[in-house]
């Protein structure tokens, strides 16, 4: 078969309108953002039948997986404001800050200055860093 795929910058070519669009393939972490803020926060969405109300079926955002795939636009005006990390990654064109964590190499939305994607991916890699530190230090004398 194959590897899985994994999270990095992938541009996909399609033509929308004349326009050329370009895109990264979503993570898991933002996949299921969208999923919690539509079965969450959506009025469209029915948590009984689980199903868009307008489309009498499935709501097509839990089957997006680009950042340059089309949304919902209830979803775009009405929910997707409720979540700024996510927000960024669709409206600013795919550019989104993500970053690539030092230690696992998985990728996440930073806030600030962060390097890692969570505190025990810090923490191993601080040690890591320190070790390695140390180990020069001490073949300089």
């Amino acid at each position: 078969m194959g590897t899985a795929p994994t999270v990095g910058l992938f541009l996909l070519s399609s033509e929308e309108g004349g326009f050329i669009t370009t895109g990264r393939e979503l993570t898991r972490s933002e996949l299921r953002d969208i999923r919690h803020l539509v079965s969450g926060m959506c009025a469209n969405y029915d948590s009984h039948y689980k199903e868009c109300l307008p489309l009498d079926g499935a709501c097509y955002m839990f089957c997006i997986a680009y950042t340059s795939s089309p949304l919902c636009k209830y979803f775009k005006n009405a929910v997707l404001p409720l979540s700024p990390e996510l927000e960024s990654v669709f409206v600013g064109g795919g550019k989104s800050a993500l970053k690539e964590c030092k230690f696992c190499g998985g990728g996440f939305v930073p806030t600030g200055r962060q390097a890692y994607c969570s505190d025990s991916c810090e923490q191993k890699g601080r040690r890591r860093d320190t070790a390695a530190r140390t180990r020069r230090y001490r073949q300089k004398k």
